[in-house]
């Protein structure tokens, strides 16, 4: 490793598992301290405890607005600093066949997560870093948010909602040194497809998972699955000062998906 991250002190939301759980052991290795924050708290205190004094735990419920500004302050108090917050923590909500049958009540919740903390945070973290230096913040959003496509549209609605919104922050931001960027990952296998698939069971579960998985490999330009490093490796870069002339930016980690299917053929529209 670089120790691209020395000194830094960070902040990762939904950092007890998947990808968060990977940027977290990342800036780790990278020389950063961090901040763990995540409702899951038997794996985010193992994660910790694994890491030593490099890392802390703090249950945190990023859908309550006083618990993210209060995240802030303890990584402040804890550490002595805040340089990078990394609004990982986000939902994704039931999987539907058509729009049409979509109650959505899961509306709220999933817009509170996905776009609302995300803005709390880095209004939190903001007001910090605008004292003290800046710093750089990172966005986690999805492919889901830059193409249009059926089934979790409320979950699409909120990554395309947090694109923007990171656009707008960097503006704003920039001119007290404040880097605002986001991440847009794209077929890595976390736990999110699986908790759109509750409401099903067994084999039908596992078959839905399967095809959506099987379907997403075939059109994607790099013949593999990504992987949660994948996303944290990315994190890295953006939270270094390698990328101390980027803000604003949506980098995507998608294996390519993004930019278009290989199962298009010439001439086809």
């Amino acid at each position: 490793m670089s120790s691209e991250l020395t000194g830094k002190i960070a902040i990762v939301t939904g950092g007890a598992t998947g990808i968060g759980r990977a940027t977290v052991e990342h800036f780790v290795r990278e020389g950063a301290r961090v901040v763990i924050a995540d409702v899951n708290r038997d794996e985010g205190k193992a994660l910790a405890d694994s890491l030593d004094a490099s890392a802390v735990f703090r249950e945190t419920d990023v859908s309550d607005i006083g618990e993210v500004r209060a995240l802030v302050d303890f990584a402040v108090q804890t550490f002595g600093g805040l340089d990078v917050l990394v609004n990982n923590a986000g939902i994704s909500g039931p999987i539907y066949a058509s729009f049409l049958d979509d109650d959505l009540e899961a509306f709220d919740k999933i817009f509170a997560i996905n776009l609302r903390a995300v803005m709390v945070g880095t209004q939190a973290a903001a007001k910090y870093m605008a004292e003290n230096g800046g710093g750089a913040i990172i966005n986690t959003s999805s492919i889901g948010g830059i193409m249009a496509g059926r089934g979790v549209i409320t979950y699409r609605a909120s990554k395309a909602a947090v694109i923007h919104f990171t656009k707008s922050a960097a503006i704003d931001l920039g001119v007290h040194g404040i880097r605002v960027n986001c991440l847009a990952p794209g077929s890595i296998p976390t736990t999110l497809l699986e908790s759109s698939t509750t409401e099903l069971e067994g084999e039908e579960r596992d078959a839905m998972i399967s095809s959506v998985r099987s379907t997403q490999s075939k059109k994607r330009p790099l013949n593999r699955e990504g992987t949660v490093d994948d996303a944290a490796e990315a994190a890295v870069y953006l939270a270094s000062d390698r990328a101390r002339y980027v803000t604003g930016a949506v980098l995507r980690v998608d294996g390519g998906t993004a930019a278009g299917s290989t199962m298009t053929t010439p001439g086809q529209s």
